[in-house]
């Protein structure tokens, strides 16, 4: 079989690692098994790539496609992402957006909920103010 990587993209991918500072022996890499749909192949085979860098702690885990070396290339490209953003600031504000939809999606608390259906009973007895009186 023979490498999907071009030898351009790597070497492309090479000299990005270089000017962010990332050297191989920086880099933890693991093989686990890969988890969802994908039939027989993904669960008896350890394509799924766990890459971890040393010094800044970012770790990156990759199975986006079934061939290792691939997720491999896409792995390392992806930590030049997120150094890139860490680098540029850019993170912070993606990490607000996540925790912004995390607190939007948590449910409520009692007390919130109690206090919700407070306030709509009050409104329900204004807008029964507001009827007309009956003819009786």
């Amino acid at each position: 079989m023979q490498n999907p990587i071009s030898s351009e993209k790597h070497t492309a991918l090479l000299q990005r690692m270089d000017a962010l500072g990332i050297r191989e022996s920086d880099l933890l890499e693991k093989f686990v098994r890969g988890s969802g749909s994908g039939g027989q192949k993904i669960n008896k085979t350890s394509n799924c790539v766990f890459l971890k860098h040393l010094p800044s702690g970012v770790a990156i885990k990759c199975q986006m496609d079934r061939s290792r070396e691939m997720n491999r290339f896409l792995a390392r490209r992806e930590l030049c992402d997120q150094l890139e953003a860490i680098r540029d600031g850019r993170a912070v504000a993606k990490t607000q957006a996540i925790e912004k939809m995390r607190r939007q999606k948590r449910p409520r608390s009692r007390r919130s909920k109690q206090r919700s259906i407070a306030d709509k009973r009050n409104l329900s007895q204004k807008k029964s103010l507001r009827r007309r009186p009956s003819s009786d």
